[in-house]
């Protein structure tokens, strides 16, 4: 695989991670890492942008679609809906630097949506949480051998 494919492979299971698709981009970069191919930064910058990336489709679902979250087909049910509102109402924005704990990570950056958190601000404190994630990943696979 060139490394451009791997780029290419590692952010778009980061993207899909941050979706509310089944995804496990952590093991991918780890695999990348352990096989040596890329820059460690740079494998943390791609995979950063698509999880991100993901975030904002969240972000543009509940801001765009909330009205429909009562169908079926809504990508968050009601129980998690209601504890990310939970943490968003106690936490504010502050708890988007969370939008990549897995289980209320997701519905965080759609209920970000839905709240009409402005655009900007959600980018920012996303991306902060989510290069952090993927920094200290990195961090721990090469001092520790582990993650």
């Amino acid at each position: 695989m060139t490394i451009a494919a791997a780029y290419g492979l590692l952010c778009l299971s980061a993207f899909l991670s941050a979706t509310l698709l089944p995804g496990s981009s952590e093991a991918v970069l780890l695999g990348f890492l352990a096989t040596g191919q890329g820059s460690p930064v740079i494998l943390v910058m791609f995979a950063t942008l698509g999880n991100v990336a993901g975030a904002v489709v969240n972000w543009g679902l509940g801001r765009f679609f909330e009205h429909f979250k009562y169908k079926s087909w809504f990508p968050i049910k009601a129980p998690a809906m209601a504890r990310a509102q939970a943490w968003f109402t106690r936490w504010g924005l502050w708890s988007l630097l969370l939008s990549w704990v897995p289980v209320i990570g997701d519905p965080l950056t759609l209920v970000a949506g839905v709240l009409r958190v402005p655009f900007g601000q959600f980018v920012v404190l996303v991306t902060l949480g989510k290069v952090a994630r993927y920094g200290l990943l990195v961090l721990a696979w090469q001092y520790w051998g582990v993650a």
